[in-house]
């Protein structure tokens, strides 16, 4: 959910020299690894069911980006695969995350939450700087003559109250 809020704010602005479809892949990417780890991390998992999950949430992963990422975290230490034969065809691929790759992720779900934190802090400052002007513009553009009607009440009551004052004691 930041990602799509991160997006789709970054992006409000002008965009004319940007490719905002690929900038919004490029951050995908970004949370990618993290995203796989974290899935794997609660147990042995097949590539397909990862593809599901993360196709699901909007990763939009397609197996020529998924395969290839596998095998660098594999190379990487961070999991491990064991084959499992099934029932309906070839033997299947099962991954899950070495000690390593635990507390690797473990680092990154730290620097994920350290990210959207200071990001929901930018975007709320912001949010609220841009309520702020809006409001004082609106105040602003209130008509003088109103301000300056309550005034002229003001001061014809002051008026009065000296005027009767003056009367009485006359």
């Amino acid at each position: 959910m930041n990602l799509l809020i991160l997006s789709k704010y970054i992006f409000a602005q002008d965009i004319s020299n940007m490719n905002l479809e690929n900038t919004q892949v490029q951050m995908r990417k970004g949370i990618l690894e993290f995203c796989i780890l974290k899935v794997i991390s609660r147990g042995e998992v097949y590539a397909s069911d990862m593809l599901e999950e993360l196709t699901s949430a909007k990763m939009m992963v397609v197996e020529g980006t998924l395969y290839p990422l596998l095998t660098r975290l594999r190379k990487a230490e961070l999991v491990e695969y064991k084959w499992v034969e099934s029932s309906a065809g070839p033997p299947r691929k099962y991954y899950k995350l070495t000690n390593k790759g635990q507390t690797f992720l473990d680092s990154l779900l730290g620097t994920w939450l350290e990210l959207t934190s200071a990001t929901d802090q930018i975007i709320t400052r912001v949010e609220r700087n841009e309520q702020q002007n809006k409001r004082k513009s609106t105040a602003t553009k209130k008509p003088r003559s109103s301000k300056s009607n309550r005034t002229k009440a003001a001061n014809k009551k002051v008026d009065k109250t000296s005027n009767e004052e003056e009367s009485r004691d006359g």
